[in-house]
């Protein structure tokens, strides 16, 4: 079987860029632009329109001139205009040497926008191809509103098509403008130019406002479309264009007749690259390249994994530079549990997995998932339990008020009596240990002394983390340590706290 390659063509920086509220600086486009070439190896980028601006000249300039000395010069290209020639000068000074050349691609926006016949129309079009060719600049051609053109005014796309196989282009490109096209008309309508004009190469340009960007996509391939035009993360104006994660997987995994040169190890890394630049959060569901979308949650389908990988599918983590996690919360079992410990080199006994699931379902109630970085401290907060619980402290009431002392009531259980306190301190933790003190001071135990008093995060985390407070206490005779863990750093302590008083007395 033949394999035919498919051009990808990335329009990040053009119509990417015209995301609500996105506008990336030069440096920040060059930098894109060297990835997607580079690393990511796309056949072509568009990187502007002309006449946009002087930071976006300058842009261009940078990566043009970026371009020419690494040989990637023919494949930069910028959205010019008909305008008798004032794009193609613009676009010769920026370096650039490839126009996509906006024209009208439906009766409707021909007649009501431009006010023209298709006769003049496509003779400032020829115009404008023949400035191009004089000064050595390549044209493709955008047929906007080709979509609604098919649908309502498919005669006047046949006679501009007739007129552009006559012309000395590369490319006829077919946008669906406003995102309207089911994929059964993409498939009609590409199917039938194809069959029409064999011999010309067309490009699909799909949008997402139905959320049928990728089928459409795969629809126009699947009519032999000869090059695509996809965005990072599916940026684009509205609800952005086609994505170029999932549909490099699709292609890859569902159409073995089609390749394309697209390094899919490179996906994630540009991506997120893009996330941070544009300041456009990707989705934690977003096929491919969402934070949760290799993440098993349920305990049934890490055992699963564990079991010949019932639950694994061909989208492996590995191929775009990713990693399956194993998510620990209230709905995860043991073998979630041992997938992080494989994966942090720790091994427990059955018993102490037992404790430690217990103590994460216990966690999840309070926060819905728990990290593979917070596991260490969970195991160390578990295993630190090898005392009888003969002292329980079963509620308390912090206060911090501006101007005031800061003060707490704790009631707490000594060997099934209860008690009552309050006191003041110069914090929230230290009127706790005031309040217990006092209670302690009436039963005649003397309890040790705070000595150290340290809080830790796992690296990375964010401001709901698990929080482990570690506290060293001494009595003149010895010192030892309790750990309390909690996404609450006062109540980390108190937990802490609980464990020493069940030392003193056991």
């Amino acid at each position: 079987m033949s394999v035919k390659k498919i051009e990808i063509m990335d329009t990040t920086l053009r119509d990417g860029e015209q995301t609500s509220s996105v506008s990336f600086s030069a440096s920040e486009k060059l930098t894109i632009a060297i990835l997607l070439l580079e690393e990511l190896k796309v056949d072509r980028i568009e990187i502007a329109s002309a006449r946009v601006s002087e930071g976006e000249f300058q842009a261009v300039k940078e990566i043009t001139n970026w371009a020419a000395e690494h040989d990637y010069l023919d494949k930069v290209e910028v959205l010019s205009f008909v305008d008798n020639g004032i794009s193609i000068n613009w676009m010769v000074e920026a370096g650039a040497k490839v126009q996509n050349l906006l024209t009208k691609g439906s009766l409707n926006h021909l007649t009501h926008q431009l006010k023209k016949t298709s006769s003049q129309h496509f003779k400032e079009i020829s115009e404008v191809i023949k400035l191009g060719q004089d000064k050595g600049v390549v044209t493709n051609v955008y047929l906007e509103d080709w979509s609604n053109g098919m649908r309502n005014s498919k005669a006047y796309v046949y006679e501009f098509l007739d007129f552009l196989a006559t012309q000395p282009i590369k490319r006829i490109m077919l946008p669906d403008t406003l995102g309207v096209l089911t994929p059964e008309e993409s498939y009609a309508f590409v199917k039938e130019i194809k069959d029409t004009y064999p011999n010309l190469h067309f490009d699909f340009h799909g949008h997402n406002d139905y959320d049928l960007g990728v089928a459409n996509v795969m629809s126009a391939l699947q009519a032999g479309a000869d090059g695509l035009h996809l965005t990072i993360n599916g940026m684009g104006e509205r609800a952005g264009n086609a994505p170029m994660s999932s549909t490099i997987a699709v292609i890859n995994d569902f159409m073995p007749e089609l390749t394309t040169g697209v390094n899919e190890k490179m996906l994630y890394t540009v991506c997120k690259l893009v996330e941070n630049f544009s300041g456009v959060v990707i989705p934690s569901n977003k096929p491919i390249i969402g934070a949760n979308v290799f993440t098993q949650t349920a305990g049934i389908h890490a055992d699963g994994d564990n079991k010949n990988n019932l639950y694994f599918s061909d989208l492996m983590p590995e191929r775009f530079g990713r990693k399956r996690q194993y998510a620990l919360g209230k709905s995860s079992g043991k073998a979630n549990i041992q997938k992080n410990l494989q994966q942090l080199g720790l091994q427990l006994n059955d018993e102490d997995l037992k404790k430690v699931t217990q103590r994460i379902i216990e966690l999840g109630d309070k926060k819905q998932v728990v990290t593979k970085e917070d596991l260490p401290y969970i195991i160390s907060d578990v295993l630190d339990r090898t005392y009888e619980e003969k002292i329980k402290i079963n509620s308390y009431v912090l206060t911090h008020s501006k101007g005031l002392k800061p003060s707490t009531t704790v009631s707490l259980t000594i060997e099934e009596e209860t008690f009552e306190e309050n006191a003041q301190g110069d914090g929230q933790f230290d009127a706790f240990m005031n309040a217990i003190r006092s209670v302690f001071k009436r039963k005649g135990t003397i309890l040790p002394d705070l000595i150290d008093y340290a809080v830790r995060i796992p690296p990375g985390s964010r401001s709901d983390a698990l929080c482990e407070t570690i506290i060293t206490w001494k009595y003149p005779e010895k010192e030892f340590k309790t750990r309390g863990l909690d996404s609450d750093q006062t109540v980390s302590a108190i937990k802490a706290t609980e464990k020493m008083l069940n030392i003193v007395v056991n």
